[in-house]
């Protein structure tokens, strides 16, 4: 997240740094006095909970964290244009797009995990292995 240089610096060095220059490098979003930061967090669930799909934002958390460490960007590729299929082509798709037409708040019909498209889990699958 932060750079490989930066990421070195502090780990190599052992330096203790403070807020500001983590938010600076880009390793925190924000940075708040105590009595701001659970209302800041309620803040950002509430924005993500109600402007998106439980199943788009379950499939990008994991599409972030588990390919971070992909044998190759093509095996990230695979499984992402699996889920724009899946879920592109589903409910809730179609409430994103109908809300925004009709300038509303979206209501996605979709559940977390019992409306997960059928190849997830997928890391399972893995190693990468070529498309013939």
């Amino acid at each position: 997240m932060v750079g490989i240089s930066q990421a070195l610096e502090w780990t190599l060095s052992g330096r203790v740094f403070d807020a500001q220059e983590a938010l600076r490098a880009g390793l925190v979003r924000s940075v708040h006095p105590p009595e701001e930061l659970l209302p800041a967090a309620m803040e950002l669930a509430r924005e993500i909970a109600e402007n998106t799909s439980a199943i788009s934002v379950t499939l990008n958390r994991q599409l972030m964290w588990r390919m971070l460490g992909a044998d190759h960007p093509i095996e990230a590729n695979q499984v992402e244009s699996r889920a724009l299929r899946a879920v592109g082509a589903g409910p809730d798709a179609l409430e994103g797009i109908g809300s925004f037409l009709a300038k509303r708040a979206p209501k996605y019909p979709g559940r977390v995990p019992a409306d997960l498209p059928d190849f997830y889990p997928w890391w399972d699958e893995r190693p990468f292995k070529p498309l013939p």
